[in-house]
């Protein structure tokens, strides 16, 4: 990890939120790394880099310390392996916390999600705790993908509103914000979930537990360098979650109108 304190380099931070840090995790992104960071740091000057690193066979990791070193503005993260875009994300949130940092944002390395955008998802958190940025309300779109893709994203969104009853229209997107108190109360340690099903997840604890959350409209663009980490395990990973959590919610909703409470909390499979 990168040895450069982040507090002298943060200190003024987002105006309206304070120190915000953005995480991007990495695998095998030597093709993007340099162009994302580049573009986080022209868009917005004011915010932080965390690259988290899964040890990438490509040099990744050797490029954004690289980086690190001309930019007291990022920092690496540089974890033993390959263990999923989840626990990459809890890994950074938790060095946010270390550090002091008052929100965090979720980015892709592969530029699917624009920096240039990022000003929309911050001036939203000044006024709510998780801004979800959005495909699939006015204003949102997405570039580049087959309409097969398409499809089973929009449709794996309705079955996710259908199924938790929650209002949001993109509850699988990765472009998201949130202020750390946020992750505090929906214990984001435990969180065990990967790819979609980690942002599901997120969406669902922020949810369940009250916050202020808002949806701004996103432009989604296929990556043009390197390889999609987005397979088939991944999309039955996140059906499956969101069937149990589902009915774990009716469960606990039937017996609170019933006059009874659950025998133990719920957990999250």
């Amino acid at each position: 990890m990168s040895d450069a304190n982040p507090t002298a380099a943060g200190s003024e931070g987002y105006p309206g939120i304070g120190r915000v840090l953005v995480v991007i995790p990495t695998y095998n992104e030597a093709d993007n790394i340099r162009l994302i960071t580049g573009r986080v740091r022209s868009a917005v000057p004011s915010v932080d880099i965390l690259v988290a690193d899964d040890n990438s066979p490509d040099g990744t990791g050797a490029l954004a310390d690289e980086i690190a070193a001309s930019d007291d503005h990022v920092f690496v993260l540089h974890r033993a392996g390959k263990e999923g875009l989840g626990a990459a994300y809890v890994a950074g949130f938790a060095w946010a916390k270390d550090k002091g940092y008052d929100a965090v944002v979720e980015m892709d390395a592969d530029g699917s999600h624009a920096p240039e955008e990022l000003h929309k998802l911050l001036n939203a958190l000044r006024e709510n705790d998780a801004v979800l940025g959005t495909r699939y309300i006015p204003g949102g779109s997405v570039h580049n993908w087959p309409i097969h893709r398409l499809l089973l994203s929009r449709g794996g969104n309705i079955y996710i509103r259908m199924a938790l009853g929650m209002p949001f229209k993109d509850a699988t997107g990765g472009y998201r914000a949130y202020r750390m108190p946020v992750l505090d109360a929906i214990d984001v340690s435990t969180v065990a979930s990967q790819g979609y099903s980690f942002q599901v997840e997120m969406t669902w604890r922020t949810f369940r537990h009250g916050f202020r959350m808002i949806e701004v409209p996103i432009t989604f663009t296929e990556r043009e360098h390197g390889v999609s980490k987005m397979s088939g395990n991944i999309f039955k990973e996140q059906l499956l979650r969101v069937t149990m959590w589902g009915i774990s919610a009716r469960k606990e909703s039937l017996l609170n109108k019933i006059g009874r409470t659950p025998k133990q909390p719920s957990t999250w499979p």
